[in-house]
């Protein structure tokens, strides 16, 4: 699946109210306020080259040795419109369309955490523009005392009740509402790599380009909040088709989130996450049976699929601010591991530590430096599985001498003018695909990113 980043919902570093220099306004044309309705845009350039790099053998879903570059793009325009004026009872009604073109390098595979979140795993789904979102959101407010509320392409309102009851219902992308982090979690300006701005272990439902359709609750209130939401489950791993048949086939998420500081007037949030999916999923055990009795020629974990099988999970992601300009932020992930690894990546655990710091003190109040590593890890179960010759969605080297699979990625994104950021990236994969017989893998990205 693509995972095609959520819109961000604010760009830190800068305040737009009142602001005329063009070093800190962040978008084109800055939206007005208090308007019923949103219109905006952004594109999305990424240049990725790779190094080629020491490499034993080389399976169908291996991710090349040699030098190789690719271009991705992405487009969106968001829109909304508010119903009306009221505070305590606002709805929102929402709608977005996107185009994505271009290919990551090996055609997206070979690592579980792939190198550019742009990217959609099945080239043949062409490039033309498709609807990315449709909402309805809602607001039940439950108290005349309001927050500020930083008006977005999902929300409008500039002020909402302190306590209140949100509802969506739609097609969204789970990680607009799940699993956020203001330091790893937007590719348009931040990491690239998708187990840095996601929880890898996090295997949550979604069709190849990243999308879904359910409905989702959210309760919100002074430090505190909860949101759980219901989506389809797509009919086979990396899937564009969606299983419509909820009875069978769903993946419920959950997720609670505290905000509290242990540093005095400085920001901090800590989530913990919950999934549990039913869908047409194999067993890697059931594949390797099979497959040592004689029954498969070469495991095969598709011919071993049962309707209803469940997968579940938890993660913890939590982002700290340490001075004006210093922020950091560290995830865990962990799923059970027996099923296939479905909708998003293969992870079957995951940890992962990072910071960025901002450039007020060279006068660029907007740029950013950042660093993060990540260690992901699979399964007794599917590292068998893979080394017998079985084949993922995105993994299969046809061998497999097992290690963790260790990234490194940095970052340095340049304010340019207005809504025009570039950024220099680079990255280190140790043991791509799990492999120690493959690597280390260099990856240099270049990032060209607009806001209209």
């Amino acid at each position: 699946m693509a995972n095609l980043p959520a819109a961000p919902t604010q760009r830190e570093g800068a305040d737009l109210a009142g602001t005329t220099d063009d070093t800190q306004i962040v978008t084109m044309a800055p939206h007005p306020e208090g308007a019923m309705y949103w219109i905006s845009g952004q594109a999305n350039i990424i240049f990725q080259g790779r190094l080629p790099f020491h490499s034993l053998y080389e399976g169908v879903n291996s991710f090349r040795n040699s030098a190789e570059y690719k271009t991705s793009m992405v487009g969106t325009l968001y829109l909304a419109a508010r119903r009306n004026h009221s505070v305590r009872y606002n709805t929102d009604f929402i709608y977005d369309e996107e185009a994505a073109e271009g290919r990551g390098l090996s055609e997206a595979l070979g690592l579980a955490g792939f190198t550019n979140l742009d990217v959609v795993r099945n080239p043949n789904l062409g490039e033309a523009p498709y609807t990315a979102r449709y909402e309805i959101h809602q607001v039940i407010g439950f108290t005349n005392e309001t927050t500020d509320q930083d008006t977005n392409p999902f929300a409008l309102a500039k002020e909402v009740p302190v306590r209140r009851l949100e509802f969506r219902i739609g097609k969204l992308t789970l990680p607009d509402f799940f699993d956020l982090n203001s330091v790893g979690s937007d590719s348009h300006l931040q990491f690239m790599n998708w187990t840095i701005d996601n929880n890898g272990a996090w295997d949550y439902a979604a069709d190849t380009r990243g999308y879904t359709v359910g409905g989702m609750a959210e309760y919100d209130d002074r430090n505190w909040s909860i949101r759980y939401g219901i989506f389809a489950m797509p009919t086979v791993a990396n899937g564009i088709d969606l299983d419509w048949a909820f009875s069978r086939a769903h993946g419920h998420n959950g997720e609670f989130e505290y905000r509290h500081s242990w540093i005095k007037d400085r920001k901090s949030v800590s989530r913990i996450l919950f999934f549990a999916n039913r869908a047409h999923m194999g067993t890697y055990r059931e594949a390797i049976d099979a497959y040592l009795n004689g029954q498969d020629a070469t495991p095969v974990i598709d011919n071993h699929a049962h309707f209803g099988a469940l997968k579940y999970g938890f993660g913890y992601n939590t982002e700290q601010e340490l001075t004006e300009n210093l922020r950091v932020f560290g995830r865990f992930g962990w799923n059970e591991g027996q099923h296939e690894s479905y909708a998003y990546t293969e992870v079957d655990q995951t940890v992962s530590l990072g910071a960025d710091y901002a450039g007020k003190r060279w006068h660029r109040p907007v740029d950013k430096v950042a660093i993060a590593f990540v260690s992901n890890a699979i399964k007794k179960d599917h590292q068998e599985y893979l080394k017998l010759g079985g084949l993922g969605f995105l993994l299969g080297d046809g061998n497999l001498n097992y290690g963790r699979e260790n990234i490194v990625e940095s970052y340095y994104t340049w304010h340019a003018w207005r809504g025009l950021f570039y950024t220099l990236d680079v990255q280190h994969i140790n043991n791509p695909g799990y492999n120690r017989d493959r690597g280390p893998a260099w990856v240099g990205s270049v990032r060209a990113h607009v806001d209209f």
